[in-house]
């Protein structure tokens, strides 16, 4: 933290200078307007008294006055200055797979069933305000990418829009490479020292013209790390379907999950794949990564500032109001 004085309205200080000047006309004037009397010299060797002696100090005080109240326009600030040295902090992208495979319902809390996807979003709503020094974005894809938030420190709406997330909010499917170049779009103009991408689905990649190998090695020439998670229990799963009259029942199907590219992905960009299948685990997932990806960067510094001119103001009452005083007892001249 740093202190530093500063005049909102410096210019109004030059009005000093002339009072110097002021003082000079107003005794040049009084002089003028004085009567000599060549018989009185010998009377200046008489010892004075302390009225006279003190008679100086009136325009002295008055001087004062003016300088304080001249300070004052000038509106002088005590300025704090406050640099924010971030240790923890990069730009992250998190990419969702929201196909219609993520409404399995293999995933529970205390015993209660939920789809994958909503199991995600309540992750991710204790992962994103843990990293308060990062930028986050948001990514979604299914038959295609769509981009629901782009970087921002604002985690409150990035919440909001976490919380919107739905499944079949983009057509069918699972392009994961299209997914993880529209990532990299998001990133590559970052300035930041750190660059990653989260990507979490449960399928395979199946749609899309950008294959997932190329869009990795597109990665890694621009330096951003790639995380991928596979989500879902191995083996058949309960897929929620209805029956004619609208009755929820589930049917035991078979997602499957490409860890072989999944894992070519995140260790050609120098992340790590991680497995998820139950929800505790990917709760750890993303505590791992919270504490594997740290760097160091520095925020903007801010000042906040204190306003002094009404001191100045308050002083120069003071001893405006000590000479009036004198001029009217101690000082005070006759007629």
């Amino acid at each position: 933290m740093y202190r530093n004085l500063i005049f909102k309205n410096p210019l109004f200080l030059l009005l000093i200078l002339l009072i110097p000047l002021i003082f000079w006309l107003s005794q040049k004037r009084k002089n003028e307007a004085s009567l000599h009397f060549p018989s009185l010299v010998h009377l200046k060797q008489m010892p004075r008294s302390l009225k006279v002696r003190f008679q100086p100090l009136i325009p002295l005080l008055r001087a004062l006055v003016l300088i304080l109240l001249i300070i004052a326009l000038a509106r002088p600030q005590l300025g704090v200055r406050k640099e924010r040295v971030i240790e923890e902090g990069i730009d992250i992208i998190l990419a969702i797979d929201v196909s219609t495979s993520m409404l399995a319902e293999d995933f529970t809390i205390d015993g209660k069933r939920y789809n994958r996807l909503d199991i995600v979003k309540r992750v991710l709503e204790d992962f994103i305000p843990r990293r308060f020094n990062d930028r986050l974005g948001m990514v979604v894809f299914a038959g295609r990418p769509y981009t629901v938030a782009p970087l921002t420190w604002d985690q409150d709406w990035l919440l909001q829009r976490l919380a919107e997330l739905e499944i079949g909010m983009v057509e069918d499917g699972t392009a994961i490479g299209s997914a993880i170049m529209t990532s990299l779009n998001r990133l590559k103009d970052s300035e930041a020292k750190s660059k990653v991408l989260i990507l979490l689905t449960d399928g395979k990649n199946n749609r899309g013209e950008i294959q997932p190998e190329v869009a990795a090695e597109a990665a890694k020439a621009l330096g951003i790390r790639i995380y991928t998670i596979g989500a879902g229990s191995r083996g058949p799963v309960p897929y929620p379907v209805q029956d004619s009259f609208g009755r929820k029942f589930y049917q035991k199907v078979r997602i499957d999950i490409d860890d072989e590219l999944l894992t070519e992905i995140a260790e050609k960009t120098g992340g790590h794949y991680y497995r998820a299948t139950d929800t505790e685990e990917l709760y750890k997932v993303y505590e791992e990564i919270d504490k594997l990806e740290k760097s160091k960067i520095e925020m903007t510094e801010f000042y906040r500032y204190k306003e002094f001119y009404p001191y100045f103001i308050l002083w120069a009452l003071i001893f405006l109001s000590i000479e009036i005083i004198l001029k009217n007892t101690v000082m005070r001249r006759l007629p």
